[in-house]
């Protein structure tokens, strides 16, 4: 299994970098250092509504003896001109608004009476209403400032020239939030990759369709395009192709154009009717190294058959799951997933994995020769893993409500309860 993984790593490479707008960046890794062109915030500003006032007019100001300002007008975010505050003056400051010239300080609209001529103000009064009911264009303050009092300093968040962000991230809300405060609209990314997930086998049917006997309905496909979006790769769903190896190659090919990598799962084992192995096994170009699909079995319960290699005239990575459910779950977790972030540059390509306690009533058992991977419920508190399901790979239902992988080693045919062992957590 650890060979097959590094070989997969070793054949998967970063998708090349190209520019994009922020909306399409999200979760994709930067490139580049970006440093910040402007301070942030670009000039100093008030953190309160209030007034914005020279300290020296409200020095000594109490409920008794207030401070009585004249104001000279309203300062809002973004405004252009700003009034000049001076001895005895006082403008109306809005959150956010710069701090107009003379201005030392900011006090909060409850220390003042808002211009009412009354008690302490709880809100502004609208500014479509300042006329009327501050008719006497008067403030009284009620509690002394200290200079830049709930005032915001000019690159009090970031300095020009400051790194904002380094290559190597990735780009989540508060960083593309960043880049867009800064004036960044485009960066240059490692994109998402783009994955073509299809299931195989004749036997499949699309949810809401009508059963027939001998029929089930196509779970794979749903789940592993959904593993690949939480991965992060836009993902493309292609419904169940039947067991013809004609019709299995052409829609690869189909699809390859819009592919940076290829999921199939089903017709991998030694079956009679295992379709991809039949339409994949000689598909390599023997002029071009190590082109073409090779096809394992590998000492791993479940996911025993795997096939890996890349297809097409771009030698798009190709990765053959086998078809029961579990199998093909958990191969994704341990093989897709790790690939899918090696192409987008991540360095954490794997799942955490921690150490826990197996809690069960009775050992668990395991194959000799080969790695399990027990689905389980992990909790954190008491740092222990429950198994969920038997060690069937057909059992949805199980996997539904697992949350961890219980790895149990090639060497161990058993596993008593309170023993501990590596856990993946995949929830």
């Amino acid at each position: 299994m650890d060979e097959h993984l590094a070989d997969i790593l070793a054949s998967v490479h970063p998708l090349e970098p190209i520019e994009l707008q922020l909306p399409d960046a999200q979760g994709c890794v930067l490139v580049e250092d970006v440093t910040v062109p402007v301070a942030l915030p670009p000039f100093d500003n008030s953190s309160m509504d209030g007034y914005a006032v020279r300290t020296a007019d409200v020095s000594g100001a109490t409920a008794e003896f207030p401070a009585v300002l004249t104001v000279i007008g309203d300062v809002a975010a973004g405004s252009g001109a700003l009034p000049e505050v001076g001895p005895g003056e006082a403008a109306r400051i809005m959150t956010g608004a710069p701090l107009p010239p003379g201005a030392e300080a900011v006090v909060p609209v409850e220390w003042t009476d808002g211009g009412s001529g009354g008690g302490a103000a709880t809100m502004m009064s609208p500014a479509a209403a300042a006329g009327r009911d501050g008719a006497s264009g008067e403030v009284r303050v009620f509690r002394s400032a200290e200079a830049r009092a709930h005032v915001r300093p000019r690159g009090s968040d970031v300095q020009a020239g400051d790194l904002a962000l380094k290559a190597g991230t990735v780009l989540g809300p508060p960083q593309i939030g960043l880049l867009a405060a800064i004036g960044r609209g485009r960066v240059r990314v490692r994109p998402r990759p783009r994955v073509v997930v299809l299931s195989t086998g004749s036997e499949l049917v699309q949810p809401d369709e009508q059963l027939n006997e001998g029929q089930i309905y196509d779970s794979n496909s749903f789940a592993l395009t959904a593993a690949a979006r939480e991965a992060g790769a836009i993902a493309y769903r292609v419904g169940a192709v039947t067991d013809d190896a004609e019709t299995l190659r052409a829609t690869i090919e189909d699809q390859l154009i819009r592919a940076d990598m290829v999921v199939t799962t089903g017709g991998v084992s030694v079956g009679a009717y295992d379709v991809v192995k039949e339409a994949l096994s000689s598909v390599g170009d023997e002029d071009e190294p190590g082109s073409g699909i090779d096809f394992r079995t590998l000492a791993m319960q479940p996911g025993k058959p795997q096939g890996f290699g890349s297809i097409g005239p771009e030698h798009t990575p190709l990765l053959a799951l086998p078809g029961n459910p579990v199998s093909s779950y958990v191969s994704f977790e341990l093989f897709v997933r790790p690939a899918i972030r090696a192409l987008m540059g991540r360095t954490d390509l794997h799942r955490p994995t921690v150490r826990a306690r197996i809690e069960a009533e009775r050992p668990l058992s395991s194959p000799a020769g080969r790695r399990q991977f027990l689905r389980a419920t992990y909790d954190e508190r008491t740092g222990t893993a429950a198994p969920v399901g038997g060690p069937g790979s057909h059992l949805v239902a199980a996997l539904a409500q697992a949350d961890a992988l219980i790895v149990v080693p090639e060497n161990t045919v058993s596993v008593e309860p309170g023993t501990e062992v590596d856990v993946i957590l995949i929830g």
